[in-house]
């Protein structure tokens, strides 16, 4: 017997220094809606602390305006620039910083990791990336920044590990399991 689904809202987090895209998705069972996705513009500044003051606390604006329970972010990928890579990890920081001051729990997923979730392969594009959230939300995200795509991609990824089978603890042996205690997913 399946258990009523709980309702939870995911902030989804893109880091970055010049833009940070976010995303809030409420979710229950095996529905998704889109509430809010935007991005935070830093390129005003130039002073990397002002940015990283200014990531910290329009993120928390962000949270106190939506009150999701849960930030999912994407961590840092290694690169060529280390300068950068730094820059990046700092605002990832920040942001970590901000959510759990405001009282979320945070996951970190990988770049590969969000597209392998969303679009069933690790090394898909940032378009096919939009495209398959385009189709599994319904929505039409073309007006929308790819930061701010991302940043729904995570929030998405983290739906989709929370709710696996496996991440439930689910018992039985594979897909036939999987679909007795699914009907509702058969097509």
């Amino acid at each position: 017997m399946k258990q009523n689904p709980e309702r939870r809202r995911i902030l989804g987090v893109d880091p970055g220094t010049n833009i940070l895209g976010y995303a809030v998705l409420d979710t229950w069972g095996d529905h998704l809606q889109l509430i809010q996705m935007g991005v935070i513009s830093l390129t005003k500044w130039k002073d990397h602390q002002t940015k990283l003051k200014e990531i910290y606390l329009q993120l928390q604006d962000v949270i106190e305006c939506f009150r999701p329970e849960i930030m999912a972010i994407e961590s840092p990928f290694f690169g060529k620039n280390v300068q950068s890579m730094l820059k990046l990890g700092r605002a990832q920081g920040v942001s970590i910083a901000a959510a759990i001051t405001m009282g979320l729990h945070i996951e970190e997923y990988s770049p590969k990791m969000i597209k392998q979730s969303v679009t069933g392969n690790g090394n898909a594009t940032k378009e096919q990336v939009a495209a398959m959230l385009e189709h599994l939300l319904t929505v039409n995200l073309e007006s929308q920044k790819l930061d701010a795509s991302d940043a729904l991609a995570t929030a998405v990824c983290h739906h989709f590990k929370q709710n696996s089978p496996i991440k439930r603890g689910a018992k039985g042996s594979g897909w036939g399991q999987f679909i007795k205690d699914n009907p509702d997913r058969l097509m």
